[in-house]
């Protein structure tokens, strides 16, 4: 799964668990920060692949 995949699935997650929690269910919070972990991760992930492809690029 590439990373934007996993991160429009993560979205979609949070999403879910977000109303929940919103609703009053406080385990969904619990599992919405968990989400918003692995969006960080994800996104590190995202970040550190856009910077190694500019610096790949510049080298040609």
């Amino acid at each position: 799964m590439s990373h934007i995949q996993a991160l429009e699935t993560e979205i979609a997650n949070l999403k879910e668990e977000f109303e929940k929690f919103e609703r009053g269910n406080k385990s969904a919070g619990t599992r919405a920060r968990k989400v918003l972990q692995n969006i960080k991760r994800i996104s590190q992930d995202i970040r550190i692949q856009i910077q190694s492809a500019k610096k790949t690029d510049g080298k040609e």
